[in-house]
């Protein structure tokens, strides 16, 4: 047969495919039997999703070939148990696409296991230890991996892990193969400085890993949005939700999982750690319920100077709420104390909060703010410990207004714990830079500033009914199918020009096990749109 048929069974007159074992954007896997050596192995089978590509923009598949090359060279120069590992390659020459030949992997991916539930958080850490062996193997041979998520990391039999598809690695000072403005990288596991436009180094692989872990204990992307630019969005500005049932991985997942990748620690120490929350006894994180349960016991760890140095550097970063659950994980590794009223569901009595779809939430929330949905509340009558309400909203957009001079948003992300707001710059209507309000610690100026994208506008929030938020987040409840919310926020975005698309705010809801589902709004709280999670 030619090389070009796809209905092709033998590659180079020497593997047999024999049936498939999965597929993407860029190709498909097989698993095939070498005629030559009488084994199976895993053929991967390159081809772009235009497979007329060749012959409108022969330029672009040319470099498509030699990306999927750059792949096999890459794999070819780590030597590592948990890499896998490529036996030969198929190349045509200029005008076709190749072929790789690697070992076969039998146990499935990470995301075949996640799809049958979250993992415990010792489990979880055993699985992280050897994909950072990995990753630590890749660094040293210069090459960054780019895109570690669970479809990315195969399970032997015995269920080590074994990462894969190197096709996107960065190897240094190799010239970029990619083009401009592509997305380079899976958006819900891409590091923010990644998002951002930078390379990245080792510390954004380390990111992907510790997002990867986060969803394998949680059940849950904490990031994950509608669309692929609402995700990145969501990357580049917001902060991470704290973990509620990773346990013992809980002090990984908060000092690697910070926006500043100066703040995170380094591979030695994140190996350390992972070792200890793999020693703890097989059990997962609190199940979610409508009461406070008892704290995790956090391990104990001797100090050492680079655990030190990881402390110091995360009080020079800006840290993610995760961070700000054990204050410093650093700090939880070397006490063993954990301040449990930070994390959701804690002992704080002034800040019981229930899903939006519970019986009695509103009442709940007139308890706890002392005020009715269908009052407007003065912004500084009284402590607010929930931010999304009407009385927290309001609450937070005076201080950050009063903190930076400035009353013009690029956008405006509420969750109970924080509010997260992209504030413009004093005569621009592109440059913002992004502050972060919290009870009890004011308004903070994150490490992120940027433009809106072209088309964008800022959003004149003065314009909002932000007493139609209860009445939002009631209805939520009962037509996006989320039956056990674990997250909700807010999200407020501003007008799109180049698609005529006004702005609106946005309740969204998930649950514990990757469901989630939102509806969008006119800034006077009229539904125009609802999206229900999946049955």
């Amino acid at each position: 047969m030619n090389e070009g048929e796809t209905d092709r069974r033998v590659v180079d007159g020497r593997f047999e495919l024999e049936s498939r074992l999965g597929g993407g954007g860029m190709g498909t896997v097989w698993r095939a039997r070498d005629l030559l050596l009488h084994r199976h192995v895993a053929v991967k089978e390159v081809r772009p999703p235009d497979v007329d590509l060749a012959e409108y923009d022969p330029g672009a598949a040319e470099t498509l070939r030699q990306r999927v090359l750059r792949e096999a060279r890459a794999l070819a120069r780590v030597q590592h148990p948990n890499v896998v590992t490529i036996h030969h390659i198929v190349d045509g020459g200029e005008g076709t696409y190749p072929w790789l030949v690697m070992e076969l992997v039998q146990g499935g991916s990470l995301a075949d296991r996640l799809e049958r539930g979250p993992m415990a958080p010792a489990e979880a850490a055993r699985l992280g230890s050897g994909v950072l062996d990995a990753l630590n193997a890749a660094h040293q041979a210069g090459v960054q991996h780019r895109d570690v998520k669970p479809a990315n990391v195969l399970l032997r039999t015995d269920g080590r892990p074994v990462l894969t598809d190197f096709g996107i690695a960065a190897i240094r000072d190799a010239t970029a193969l990619t083009a401009t403005g592509s997305i380079i990288g899976t958006p819900d596991y891409m590091a923010p400085e990644r998002v951002s436009g930078h390379s990245g180094g080792p510390a954004a692989d380390l990111w992907s890993l510790a997002m990867m872990l986060y969803v394998a204990v949680e059940g849950h992307h904490p990031l994950r949005r509608g669309t692929t630019l609402a995700t990145l969005a969501a990357v580049l500005q917001e902060e991470v939700p704290p973990p509620v049932r990773a346990g013992s991985l809980t002090p990984v997942l908060s000092c690697v999982l910070v926006r500043d990748p100066q703040g995170r620690p380094d591979a030695g120490t994140v190996a350390r750690m992972l070792a200890v929350a793999a020693a703890q006894p097989e059990t997962r994180g609190p199940e979610t319920t409508s009461y406070p349960l008892a704290p995790p016991a956090p391990p104990v760890l001797p100090p050492t100077d680079d655990m030190q140095v990881a402390q110091r550097r995360g009080r020079k970063a800006k840290r993610s709420p995760a961070v700000a659950v054990a204050a410093s994980v650093v700090g939880v590794l070397l006490v063993g104390t954990l301040t449990w009223k930070l994390l959701p569901g804690g002992d704080d009595k002034n800040d019981a909060i229930q899903s939006p779809g519970a019986t009695g939430q509103t009442q709940q929330t007139q308890r706890t703010q002392g005020t009715s949905p269908t009052t407007t509340p003065s912004a500084t009558s009284e402590k607010t410990t929930n931010l999304l309400t009407p009385n927290g909203i309001r609450t937070a957009i005076k201080a950050i207004e009063k903190e930076t001079g400035r009353d013009s948003f690029g956008g405006l992300t509420v969750y109970p714990e924080y509010v997260m707001a992209d504030v413009m710059v004093k005569g621009s209507r592109t440059k913002y830079d992004s502050y972060t309000y919290r009870v009890g610690s004011g308004v903070e100026k994150d490490i992120i500033s940027g433009k809106l994208m072209d088309g964008f506008e800022p959003v004149d929030l003065r314009e909002y009914e932000w007493d139609a938020v209860p009445a939002l987040l009631t209805r939520a409840g009962k037509v996006l199918n989320v039956k056990n919310p674990t997250s909700r926020y807010l999200v407020v975005q501003g007008a799109w020009k180049t698609f005529n698309d006004p702005e609106y705010m946005s309740v969204y809801l998930s649950d514990a096990y990757q469901s989630s589902g939102y509806l969008e709004a006119t800034p006077q709280g009229k539904v125009t749109k609802v999206t229900p999670a999946d049955d």
